[in-house]
């Protein structure tokens, strides 16, 4: 039972204190305290909080304003013009990808076949973690071809 007394007073110790105010005050030996109780005639006000409303007006929605007369405009044959361009770039774009990803797989595939002398072991066999360890780099970069080149095809999908 006391234990349960002295944990409830513990608990009641470490809540927190909340004050609207603070006050600055001196002791009698001369120290300088900050509480937030009034212990004598020498405290002053250091900070007054006061009750703020938390709550806050939804924001009035702005009529939609139309576009000044002077902001660019394109007209629809500079438009179609500026598409075309567009898809011309990405099909080259894509055709470029297109040829590295081929280099890639014609570099991975000549990788693999290749054994470098220190990949040999002493009975003739291979060394595969530092073969795997030098073949992953190529096909770090077949995949990352792979990437690309199915990012610019959903480019020129998404075209009109």
């Amino acid at each position: 039972m006391m234990k349960r007394s002295l944990l409830f007073s513990l608990v009641a110790l470490a809540l927190p204190v909340q004050a609207d105010t603070l006050y600055k005050c001196q002791t009698v030996d001369g120290r300088t305290v900050y509480t937030n109780q009034k212990t004598g005639k020498g405290c002053e006000v250091v900070s007054q909080d006061k009750p703020v409303s938390t709550f806050t007006a939804p924001a009035q929605q702005k009529p939609r304003q139309a576009t000044p007369a002077d902001f660019p405009r394109v007209n629809g044959d500079q438009q179609k013009a500026r598409d075309s361009d567009r898809r011309a770039i990405l099909e080259q774009e894509l055709a470029n990808e297109q040829k590295n990803l081929d280099a890639a797989r014609k570099e991975l595939a000549e990788q693999e076949a290749l054994v470098m002398p220190d990949e040999r072991m002493q009975g003739g066999g291979i060394q595969g973690g530092k073969r795997d360890a030098r073949i992953q780099l190529f096909r770090d970069k077949l995949q990352l071809h792979e990437r690309n080149l199915e990012s610019i095809r959903k480019e020129v999908a998404n075209l009109k």
